[in-house]
């Protein structure tokens, strides 16, 4: 059955069945409804048509693809420098992470702590004990002098 339907299609088209030229549906029954091309999605959008019509236009100024416009350089530059921080931060993190490292963490921040607490502890100090301090040191400092 196949067969003869192909020997039907050739013997009709005297140019050797070239499919592009003269589709079947041409050729055939009037009455069915003939395809439409398809569009492309990506070309018809608003975007592509939009990117499409800056390169012609960079084109027809004679720039180059290459070339990108300042604002979107530093974009990228910045986007760039963002990523390299954060690796160098998330490499410190990986470095932070080993025992002795923690250790070494907390007892700088037990010393940070005790500094803290003891500047308090100054501040709240009666005035009288302030003053007595100071006179002690300018005493010692005039009477080394004297023997001097």
């Amino acid at each position: 059955l196949s067969a003869s339907m192909y020997t039907e299609i050739q013997q009709e088209r005297p140019d050797g069945g070239n499919i592009l030229t003269h589709p079947d549906y041409i050729d055939r029954n009037p009455d069915l409804i003939k395809p439409k091309k398809l569009l492309n999605p990506v070309k018809a959008s608003k975007s592509h048509q939009e990117l499409h019509r800056e390169l012609l236009m960079n084109h027809k100024r004679g720039l180059g693809v290459e070339s990108k416009p300042e604002l979107q350089r530093v974009l990228e530059h910045r986007r760039r420098d963002l990523l390299i921080k954060q690796k160098k931060e998330e490499e410190e993190a990986k470095k932070l992470q080993c025992p002795f490292e923690k250790e070494l963490l907390k007892r700088h921040q037990r010393l940070d702590q005790l500094e803290k607490e003891q500047e308090k502890q100054e501040d709240h100090a009666p005035e009288f004990i302030k003053v007595k301090e100071n006179l002690r040191r300018t005493s010692t400092v005039t009477g080394d002098e004297k023997a001097a």
